[in-house]
């Protein structure tokens, strides 16, 4: 077989299988938004448990802030290296091989006895994370079609969707039946393994078809390096103050409920859900007008925009904290998906290292904030916490110093 033969059915099988060559690949970007719902419903089981955790192994605030901390900070720590290794040495497998990391800490979760056991298990899901996310933040860029901000929200609503799942799986599954049902997960960690290998397969016939068409100079925007190093601080900010409230809401929002309103776990846990709901919904919408209006408009909008709701809510009756809790998740939700692709392209080529970094950073930072949240209410309370945050959208006003792509775009 010639060179020009095993190219040309190279192509043909690329194209056959979906390859990105021209238009927006929808049915890789729906099945890799799939799973990376039921990768982040059983991330999402872990903090849903807490509070039978917190029975059952007599464990205070700060303790439970380790059990995020442990996960997060194991997700947080391997992304960005997973994400530059991936740029240069791309692996279309890894992502079913990493969700084999999930699997066994779901298995391991459901039978742990102590409390460093319990701290293994999440490090094994927060492994399972880390090489999830950057490589499948490159796939659904790859399945674009030019359409960046719409592939990575369908892509990042998936995830919401799954974490709005999580608390209510608990509700459903885990709380009738113990620590131990958290065990039936790892039928849905399989399920994502069988869909992602056959992504794999997409995945390793497009860098097939990209390696056999001629390359092409790509014209970035003419921005300075210092412009570039700041932008990039101010979205690190933007999502510090997005994940530190983010934090709150996931970790103890449960707690508030219980300890101000009187409601029961299971109600708790419902309403939980709701604020992951409207999360989703918003992950949703910022992709989609961040393409239509501009990322610099949507980041104005959605740090600012839920300032007035975060502030109203420490003093709300139960009725009107439902609504400013969703109210907060669909605007400050908008700015995930924006945030990664404007530092993508401020960072033309790094596709996973960027997802790595930001990715990594929200789990970080929502470790970091649920370990120094869970200190305060131990020695505040847990309405001090939400006082506190109340005011961290306020860190929007930073987007003034971030420059406008598409301006820049236009003159070069």
């Amino acid at each position: 077989m010639t060179q020009v033969e095993a190219g040309s059915r190279v192509h043909a099988a690329a194209s056959a299988a979906g390859a990105p060559r021209t238009g927006t690949v929808y049915p890789v970007l729906f099945a890799m938004s799939f799973c990376h719902l039921l990768n982040d419903m059983m991330q999402a089981l872990v903090p849903a448990i807490y509070p039978i955790l917190k029975e059952t192994y007599q464990l205070d605030f700060t303790r439970i802030g380790l059990i995020t901390l442990t996960y997060q900070m194991t997700a947080c720590l391997f992304q960005p290296a997973v994400g530059l290794y991936t740029d240069h040495r791309p692996r279309p497998y890894s992502l079913a091989f990493g969700m084999g990391f999930t699997l066994v800490g779901l298995l391991a979760a459901s039978a742990a006895g102590s409390y460093p056991l319990l701290l293994a298990s999440v490090a094994l899901i927060g492994c399972g994370s880390a090489i999830f996310h950057p490589e499948a933040s490159r796939v659904a860029r790859m399945a674009s079609g030019g359409r960046f901000g719409l592939a990575q929200s369908i892509f990042q609503v998936g995830g919401n969707a799954g974490s709005a799942l999580g608390p209510l799986m608990a509700a459903l599954v885990i709380l009738p039946g113990g620590q131990k049902s958290v065990a039936w997960f790892a039928a849905a960690a399989l399920l994502a393994a069988l869909v992602l290998a056959r992504i794999g397969n997409w995945y390793a016939l497009a860098l097939a078809d990209r390696a056999s068409r001629p390359t092409r100079a790509r014209a970035d925007p003419a921005l300075p390096r210092r412009t570039v190093i700041v932008a990039i601080c101010v979205l690190v900010s933007l999502s510090f103050a997005k994940g530190f409230y983010v934090s709150s809401i996931t970790s103890y929002f449960q707690f508030y409920l219980i300890e101000t309103f009187h409601v029961d776990v299971s109600t708790a846990q419902k309403l939980l859900f709701l604020f992951a709901a409207s999360v989703a919904g918003g992950t949703f919408l910022g992709g989609p007008l961040g393409d239509r209006f501009g990322r610099r408009a949507i980041l104005w909008f959605s740090m600012l925009g839920a300032l007035p709701f975060s502030l109203a809510l420490p003093y709300a009756s139960l009725p009107m904290t439902i609504v400013l809790v969703m109210l907060v998740g669909v605007v400050i939700a908008s700015t995930f998906s924006v945030i990664v692709v404007y530092a993508q392209e401020l960072m033309p080529g790094k596709t996973g290292l960027v997802a790595g970094i930001f990715f990594g950073l929200s789990f970080g930072v929502s470790g970091i904030g649920a370990a120094v949240l869970g200190h305060v209410a131990d020695v505040t309370s847990i309405g001090a916490v939400y006082r506190i945050c109340s005011y961290l959208p306020l860190i929007g006003l930073l987007v003034v110093f971030l420059p406008d792509l598409r301006s820049v775009e236009r003159r070069s």
